[in-house]
C-alpha cells in the first residue's frame, strides 16, 4: 500500500524491454512484501512510532533529492494538499495497514487493500466524477464486496474473546484504511500538486510522517520503549521499508508510469495480494484456507476487471 498518487508525466524514449520487466517485477515484488515487512518490523517496534519514522526519514531523502535535481519550491497551496493527501493515504491508510496488522495477517491485510480500486471507482461514481459503471464493472465491484465478506464472515461466526475482538477490530480497521485511502486518492486527483511527482511524494511522506509521529507518541507508544529492545530483524524489515519500499519501490512506479500505459501499471493491485499471501504463507507461517483462497480469486478477479474494463472504455 505505498502507492501514493496517481500523476500524469509526459511521454519518453521507449525504453529497453529488460528495464521494463525489471521495473515491473521491483513493483510487483516490493510492494507486495512490504506487509510482511511490516508484520516484521512491528514485532519490536511500536507500529505508529515505526511508520511515522519511516515515512518521516522516506520523505526527507525522496524531497532532497527533487530539490537537488532543480524541483521548485512548494506553494503554500501544494504543501496544503501534501498535508491532506499524506494525512489520508499514509496517516490513515498506511497507518492503519500498520495497526492492524498486530492482529491480522499479512496477507489478509493485503487482500482487503486490494479493495481500494474498486472503492475508487465506486466513490468516483457517486461523487458525480465519473459516469455511472457499465454493468461489467458494477458485477465487479459487488464481487468485490462479495469476496470482502467471506474474509469478514470468520468475525461474526468465531467464538467471543479478546482474540476474536482484536482481530475484528484489524478488520474494520483495514476496511476504513481503504476508504480513506481512495476518497485521499480521487482528492489527490484534483488537487494542486507539486510540479515535481517526486517532490509531491516526498511531501507528502514528511506530512503522513509526522502525524503519524504525533499520533504514536500521543497514544503512549514512547513510553517504556528503548532502542536496545528492538532486535535485528525488525530492524532489518525497517530499512527495507524505508530504503526499499518506499524509495525503491516508488520510484518505479513513477519510471513506469512514464513509459507504460497507466491501466498496465495498476496490474500492481491485483499481483501484490497473491505475492503477501504467498511470503505470509511461506516466511510467517500465516495459513492459507480454502476461504481465504476463494475470496482471494474473487476479490483479485473483480479488481483485474475492474480496472481492464477502465482501461477498454479509455481507448
Amino acid at each position: 500500500m505505498d502507492d501514493i498518487s496517481t500523476y500524469k508525466t509526459k511521454a519518453a524514449p521507449a525504453p529497453g524491454r529488460l528495464f521494463i520487466i525489471a521495473a515491473f517485477a521491483a513493483l510487483y515484488l516490493i510492494w507486495g512484501s512490504t506487509y510482511l515487512a511490516i508484520r516484521f518490523a512491528i514485532e519490536s517496534i511500536p507500529p505508529l512510532l515505526m511508520a511515522g519514522v519511516r515515512f518521516f526519514l522516506a520523505g526527507i531523502l525522496m524531497y532532497a533529492i527533487a530539490r537537488w535535481q532543480g524541483a521548485p519550491k512548494s506553494s503554500l497551496a501544494e504543501w496544503r494538499t501534501a498535508l491532506l493527501v499524506g494525512a489520508s493515504l499514509l496517516f490513515v491508510g498506511n497507518g492503519g495497514v500498520t495497526v492492524a496488522e498486530q492482529w491480522v495477517p499479512s496477507g489478509l491485510a493485503a487482500l482487503l487493500i486490494a479493495t481500494v480500486p474498486i472503492f475508487i471507482a465506486l466513490l468516483a461514481w457517486l461523487s458525480g466524477s465519473a459516469p455511472r459503471p457499465r454493468p461489467l464493472v458494477l458485477l465487479s465491484l459487488a464481487g468485490g464486496f462479495v469476496g470482502v465478506g467471506l474474509l469478514v464472515a470468520p468475525v461474526l461466526t468465531r467464538p467471543s474473546g479478546a482474540d476474536s475482538s482484536r482481530f475484528g477490530a484489524g478488520i474494520l480497521l483495514l476496511l476504513f484504511a481503504s476508504l480513506v485511502w481512495s476518497i485521499g486518492s480521487l482528492y489527490s486527483r484534483r488537487a494542486r500538486n507539486a510540479s515535481s511527482p517526486f517532490l509531491a511524494a516526498g511531501q507528502q511522506m514528511l506530512c503522513g510522517g509526522a502525524l503519524l509521529m504525533i499520533a504514536g507518541f500521543a497514544a503512549g507508544e514512547s513510553r517504556g520503549f528503548k532502542f536496545g529492545h528492538i532486535t535485528a530483524f525488525s530492524l532489518g524489515a525497517f530499512v527495507y521499508l524505508v530504503l526499499i519500499g518506499a524509495i525503491v519501490g516508488f520510484t518505479a512506479y513513477i519510471w513506469l508510469l512514464r513509459h507504460c500505459d497507466s491501466a498496465k501499471v495498476a496490474t500492481y493491485a491485483f499481483v501484490n495480494p497473491v505475492v503477501a499471501v504467498l511470503l505470509g504463507a511461506f516466511f510467517a507461517n500465516e495459513a492459507l484456507t480454502g476461504r481465504t483462497a476463494l475470496a482471494a480469486a474473487i476479490i483479485i478477479g473483480s479488481v483485474a476487471i475492474a480496472i481492464t474494463a477502465q482501461q477498454a472504455k479509455q481507448e
